[in-house]
């Protein structure tokens, strides 16, 4: 009975879902979503939080970028376009962010634009 037991356990790991590049590009997204929510709740005292959060939504989406630009991604044209623009506005607007002259409102609404869309199994 024992080794039923061990036969069975071994087994049941394998049965579990396999997580999908898209499933991981979700939880990252969504992590970094809720944390620059989160910075942002706390105002001035969280600012340290903020930029930390910020770096790694800026980094984020320079890798999603490098990503969209690589000859072997075969994201529609007009998809791999938006997603550069988007980087683009990203790290302009992080840069505002991080001086005071802006929120991150638009940040997190780019983020949470793009969870729905992976989400609805949008590519």
């Amino acid at each position: 009975m024992n080794a039923l037991l061990k036969a069975k356990s071994a087994y049941s790991s394998a049965s579990t879902p396999t997580r999908t590049s898209k499933n991981l590009e979700y939880d990252v997204i969504a992590r970094i979503t809720r944390r620059m929510i989160a910075a942002a709740n706390k105002g001035r005292g969280g600012f340290a939080e903020l930029a930390e959060v910020l770096h790694d939504n800026r980094r984020m989406w320079s890798l999603f970028e490098a990503d969209v630009l690589r000859d072997e991604n075969q994201l529609p044209a007009g998809l791999k376009e938006n997603l550069v623009y988007l980087a683009a506005f990203t790290k302009e607007h992080t840069s505002k962010v991080m001086s005071r002259k802006e929120t991150v409102r638009p940040l997190v609404e780019i983020n949470t634009a793009i969870l729905r869309g992976l989400r609805s199994g949008a590519s």
